[in-house]
């Protein structure tokens, strides 16, 4: 593992294009994920955190004078302390529209405080960092997106991640966790980040009246990873209701540790289950919070293949948030049992469908069960699809259907 310091993140293109003609561009994603490292490698910038007290108390009180007296460009770093500021902001920048003026941090999710992210529409971009893909790790920029959208993927071997790819899983992609040497002191680094979210990111976004319940629900959401969402489910250990489950639900959306897989909708077809699917933002915190290491994980065939897939989920939208087109994500299942573990749709038109068999060395025909069923719902937008293994071997077994081994997903070149 490469030091923190020396790993390039790949969303830093997309980071300067906008700050090339956009007044204010704010960079959010989870805490630790690597957003303050990401901003401060463009030169020229005043940099001002609101992890500092003082700052904090200063923004508070007269936002519009914390303002007047900025630099002419700053970092503003962690500004969901501070929601205050945005329609000050928005006040400058009416003044004075010059790209590039204001870097924005949050480890909050402004798309889910709308008041938020109206304040700064058409004045801000946004963009989001996730934690560590492989690919950023191994320090080599992926093709994998461009291929599978091209239905492109030649007949080549690859090497078996093997015992690697629990390892992986386990690992996560927290700079400051991959920066431990062992499985057990990341363990620890996770159990104490864990605790942080809920005592001070939670307390601040919101007045919980039950915050010891926080760290079981999200024990419990973990044990959810790629599954459909079960409200019910989360709630039934706890004495609270289902709206209020939902709601926390909503809270740990907003700071980045779950997310939500929506299904895929189709007109030609009715029986289409309609429940999103529930993924951690990391397959390390699923792993400290289940208490797993990578031993463990290898011998649990079932609990293997479900974080496999949140795993190969997060590599893919790590991949797509720097990626030219926009790419949206959902996953496809209906009544009769056709499911498809996520599909990509590129810049609205373009179909491409990933499924993920848990780390097995063959696949057969019968496992593209699925991914024929989507073809055949969307018709001439389907362009390729993929059922991922660990295996040495990418193969094709149509025109558009492809055996593909998993560590193609950051090892092609």
């Amino acid at each position: 593992m490469p030091a923190q310091s020396l790993i390039t993140r790949f969303l830093r293109p997309r980071l300067i294009e906008a700050l090339a003609d956009t007044p204010v561009v704010l960079v959010h994603g989870p805490r630790q994920c690597g957003k303050s490292t990401l901003v401060q490698t463009v030169k020229g910038y005043t940099y001002i955190t609101f992890d500092d007290e003082v700052q904090l108390a200063a923004v508070k009180a007269d936002p519009v004078g914390f303002v007047a007296d900025l630099p002419d460009r700053v970092i503003l770093d962690e500004v969901q302390r501070a929601p205050g500021l945005f329609a000050t902001l928005k006040a400058a920048v009416d003044r004075d529209r010059r790209p590039g003026r204001f870097i924005l941090t949050g480890s909050a999710n402004v798309l889910l405080a709308p008041k938020l992210s109206d304040s700064l529409a058409g004045r801000m971009e946004l963009l989001r960092l996730h934690p560590l893909a492989q690919c950023e790790v191994a320090g080599g920029m992926p093709h994998f997106l461009d291929v599978l959208f091209a239905g492109g993927f030649k007949a080549r071997k690859y090497d078996r991640l093997g015992a690697e790819l629990a390892e992986r899983i386990v690992a996560g992609g927290y700079p400051a966790a991959l920066a431990r040497g062992s499985g057990r002191r990341r363990r620890e680094w996770y159990r104490a980040y864990i605790e942080a979210l809920v005592q001070r990111d939670v307390r601040e976004l919101a007045r919980i009246s039950a915050l010891d319940a926080l760290p079981r629900l999200l024990q419990l959401a973990a044990g959810q990873s790629a599954r459909l969402l079960n409200v019910s489910e989360l709630a039934a250990p706890f004495q609270l209701s289902r709206p209020t489950i939902r709601d926390y639900v909503t809270l740990l959306e907003r700071i980045f540790v779950i997310e939500m897989l929506p299904p895929w909708h189709s007109n030609r077809l009715s029986r289409l289950v309609k429940t999103p699917k529930l993924h951690m933002g990391d397959t390390g915190l699923i792993a400290s919070l289940l208490g797993v290491d990578a031993a463990a994980l290898a011998k649990d065939r079932a609990l293997l293949g479900q974080l496999l897939e949140t795993f190969v989920f997060q590599e893919l939208r790590r991949q797509a948030s720097w990626h030219e087109d926009a790419i949206g994500f959902h996953h496809f299942r209906d009544k009769d049992g056709y499911e498809v573990d996520i599909v990509l749709e590129r810049e609205g038109r373009d179909i491409a469908g990933v499924e993920i068999k848990a780390a097995a060395t063959t696949v057969t025909e019968s496992d593209f069960r699925g991914l024929r069923k989507l073809k055949g719902t969307s018709g001439a937008r389907f362009v390729a699809g993929v059922v991922l293994y660990d295996g040495e071997s990418a193969v094709r077994f149509a025109d558009d259907l492809f055996a593909v081994p998993i560590k193609a997903l950051w090892g092609m070149k």
